[in-house]
């Protein structure tokens, strides 16, 4: 079972490079962050025609996440519980083929201190009550997307440089193991040990050709998920497409069951 995160920065705006990425790499899951839409708005037909089941959940220009997946998806929730109020778009979860998937899109949480600051931290504090919920199950779980969080300073290009950034204060790392600690195991690392990795490069001051990137998009696994973890992969050639996204697709296999 192959599943992808890719933040596209606009579904509508990356239509092409989405679809042929699909084509090219035949996801069975794809989880799409800031699509920048309403849910009426997404180009769903588009998918649908490369075989997709589709759920979306958008909001007028801004966040908005997607599910899109061969097999149908079941249980669909599209809200991450815990503030009733909360109005953004940011999270969709379903089964598919027997595994629980999450797209997730975390809160940037710049500038800091301030209520955006507050709220990904309240956002980060309720994806941990529900993990707990889910990995009680004991179930395939599958929680990826951009979590707008470097985990350690080998995962940006300049720690000193971001020392005061939402992203990387100690706080909002704290949270994230916080996450790995309830038994969650992040994919990438677990597979890999290099430096340099990144996910994200910013569109100014030359980001992508200087590789002065992020490594922000991540999948957590539940133990009965990261017992099939077959490979975790960036995708960095979409990135150095003409009028790519600023994020570039991260790619899970899981075996079999």
């Amino acid at each position: 079972m192959k599943i992808a995160t890719w933040n596209v920065n606009s579904a509508k705006a990356r239509l092409p490079l989405i679809t042929d990425w699909l084509r090219a790499v035949s996801p069975d899951v794809a989880l799409f962050q800031e699509i920048k839409c309403e849910t009426a708005a997404f180009p769903r037909a588009a998918f649908e025609e490369l075989g997709y089941h589709v759920n979306a959940v958008g909001q007028k220009a801004y966040n908005g996440v997607a599910l899109l997946s061969k097999a149908p998806a079941e249980d669909v929730l599209t809200r991450l519980p815990g503030e009733p109020e909360d109005g953004q778009a940011r999270y969709v979860e379903a089964t598919v083929s027997g595994v629980r998937i999450a797209s997730i899109y975390l809160p940037n949480g710049n500038p800091v201190p301030g209520e955006k600051y507050a709220y990904k931290l309240r956002w980060m504090d309720r994806l941990y009550r529900h993990a707990q919920g889910l990995l009680a199950q004991e179930i395939p779980v599958v929680l990826g997307g951009d979590y707008n969080i470097i985990p350690e300073a080998r995962d940006v290009f300049s720690p000193q440089a971001f020392a005061g950034d939402a992203l990387f204060l100690p706080e909002s790392r704290a949270k994230f193991r916080a996450l790995l600690n309830l038994g969650l195991t992040e994919a990438y690392r677990a597979l890999h040990d290099d430096d340099r990795a990144y996910t994200f490069w910013d569109y100014q001051a030359g980001s992508w050709p200087r590789d002065n990137g992020l490594r922000i998009d991540h999948f957590l696994l539940s133990p009965q998920a990261a017992d099939r973890l077959a490979g975790c992969s960036i995708d960095r050639r979409p990135r150095g497409a003409e009028k790519a996204s600023d994020h570039t697709p991260v790619v899970l296999e899981l075996r079999d069951a």
